[in-house]
């Protein structure tokens, strides 16, 4: 059976990966890739996407109503990745977070239910829990969040989590810890300390540095949600997370060891608004349906530089237009 993918955000980071994922490991899967090639959607990412003539990009917004009426039919699933991301453009200018990430997600979800699409998956973020000062926060807890971003997100998943109760509409939800690898746009904490020490400019460290995440391999990431289109449980939440906890600071030591540099290239910066201490979260349910990640931080570190350094071609464009 040739199962039919609407990827929203599918010209972004995580997006994109996902969809090289399942054009890998569905030889008959058809995707749609729905993105408005905003700052973080690359169109060149689409151009390599569209080397495969199993995947068709549309140029679009997920607040178009009438658009989703057109493009929402015939869908065996929807994943949502389709959001603006970034803590402190959220702080600098609330209202597109509020406007794409809860309106637009509310556009998409209701197209699909008056549609029966069989399947929406809703891509959410460990920040709605809001900092975690000990412990794992469980898909059961309270949503604490601090930024217009994270509170955006969370907006979006108790959305989602309506149309689950009210129409018993078989939406998940999914919230992961902090991704890295291949095609992540460069203001992000990983390229943008590798491509500034391609270049022998300094990298920010907020604060004191002790602030901690959680590092999980996009690909890790994009299995587990490959896995929940057939094994996860309509209406419920899942937690993704590496418990690979790092602190900022060991981060940045880390990307200065493998490109050779000492700590004379850190550069101070006073902690931001809504910058949470610590994010954990606990994964026990989606690793009861026999998922683990595959990927360690210190080995896909590594790879993750390395493709960087061999794809100026796709970041430095990136960085210029900034």
């Amino acid at each position: 059976m040739t199962r039919r993918y609407l990827v929203t955000g599918g010209a972004g980071f995580i997006g994109s990966n996902f969809i090289r994922r399942i054009l890998a490991h569905e030889p008959d899967a058809e995707i749609t890739n729905l993105d408005l090639l905003t700052y973080a959607g690359v169109k060149a990412t689409v151009d390599e996407l569209d080397a495969s003539d199993r995947h068709t990009f549309v140029l679009g917004d997920i607040r178009d109503g009438s658009l989703m009426e057109d493009l929402m039919p015939g869908h065996d699933v929807v994943v949502n990745f389709a959001a603006e991301s970034h803590v402190d453009r959220s702080i600098d200018g609330p209202s597109v977070f509020l406007e794409t990430n809860v309106v637009g997600t509310g556009v998409l979800i209701d197209a699909a239910r008056r549609h029966a699409i069989p399947r929406f998956i809703q891509v959410s973020t460990d920040e709605v829990y809001g900092s975690i000062a000990e412990g794992f926060a469980s898909e059961t807890d309270l949503l604490d969040p601090s930024s217009p971003y994270s509170a955006s997100k969370a907006g979006s998943d108790l959305l989602v989590q309506s149309y689950a109760v009210t129409f018993d509409y078989p939406a998940i939800i999914t919230r992961c810890t902090n991704n890295y690898g291949p095609y992540q746009f460069p203001e992000k904490v990983v390229p943008l300390f590798v491509t500034n020490l391609f270049e022998d400019r300094p990298v920010p460290l907020y604060g004191d540095g002790l602030n901690e995440r959680d590092w999980l391999y996009v690909d890790d990431h994009c299995s587990a949600i490959h896995l929940l289109v057939d094994a996860g449980t309509p209406g419920e939440v899942y937690n993704i997370g590496a418990n690979a906890q790092v602190t900022n600071r060991d981060l940045t030591f880390k990307i200065l060891k493998l490109l050779g540099k000492d700590d004379s290239f850190i550069q101070p910066v006073t902690d931001r608004p809504g910058h949470d201490r610590r994010y954990a979260v606990d994964s026990t349910k989606i690793r009861s349906l026999g998922w683990e990640p595959a990927n360690s931080l210190d080995d896909r570190l590594t790879d993750t530089i390395d493709w960087y350094r061999s794809r100026e071609d796709w970041w430095r464009p990136l960085r210029e237009a900034q």
